[in-house]
């Protein structure tokens, strides 16, 4: 870990301070439950596994960087599938889908063949999965099932795979430095999530999706996604 990236690891380190040390008062004024106050306590807390975890990776370098991301999408996927319906007959395009397309990715990834990394998933595993799928000799909603298994695999690992991907930038002026960008893309998103949340408080009034999040509104998703684009651009 350079320099730089130490710097901005102590200045989020200190900003997590002040926003804990924040939410103690607010605890201790409140003298009581409040969900609001505990809600935000709950996200500084998750805030600062993140940091620790996040921070030891860059810590170890870029292959912890890419393992970190790899353990992202196994979990990310196993809780997508496990909400998603299969038969006996899906195991074949379910252990490729773990065990052959994830790794695969990652390590495309790790040795930077940008020409593979970038098709993989959603070219030649597209069109493996289904076959795999089909060795079972079941038909029954065989394109819902197979669709399913494929788009977990596009969201959960192709897209959440790029971020270590950005380790393969070659920026002029910025060697070695990529680690910096993938620190900056999460404090952006963690910027979202914040001003998300103050605009929905502060504007709110419009549920995007009141049956799966009933605390999300169009408001704040909208100011939360301006305000963070002007800052991360």
């Amino acid at each position: 870990m350079d320099n730089q990236t130490q710097l901005l690891f102590m200045g989020i380190g200190m900003v997590l301070l002040l926003a804990s040390l924040i939410g103690y008062v607010l605890k201790r004024r409140a003298g009581g439950p409040n969900s609001v106050i505990d809600n935000l306590n709950a996200r500084i807390n998750a805030w600062w596994v993140m940091v620790l975890v996040i921070g030891f990776a860059f810590w170890l370098g870029q292959g912890a960087v890419i393992l970190l991301f790899y353990a992202v999408s196994f979990y990310a996927l196993r809780e997508f599938l496990t909400l998603t319906p299969t038969r006996r007959s899906d195991y074949p395009a379910l252990v490729a889908a773990f065990y052959l397309a994830l790794p695969l990715q990652y390590v495309l990834i790790a040795i930077n063949w940008y020409g593979l990394f970038s098709i993989f998933i959603p070219v030649y595993v597209f069109l493996l999965l289904p076959i795999l799928a089909s060795l079972g000799g079941d038909s029954k909603h065989f394109l819902e099932r197979a669709s399913k298994v494929q788009w977990g695999l596009m969201i959960a690992v192709f897209c959440v795979s790029y971020v270590p991907a950005l380790l393969t930038l070659e920026i002029a002026g910025y060697e070695g430095r990529s680690l910096l960008l993938i620190a900056w893309l999460v404090i952006v998103v963690q910027i979202s999530d914040v001003l998300q949340y103050v605009c929905g408080k502060l504007f709110g009034k419009r549920k995007i999706a009141p049956n799966l999040s009933p605390s999300k509104t169009v408001e704040g998703f909208l100011g939360g996604i301006a305000l963070a684009s002007l800052i991360g651009g």
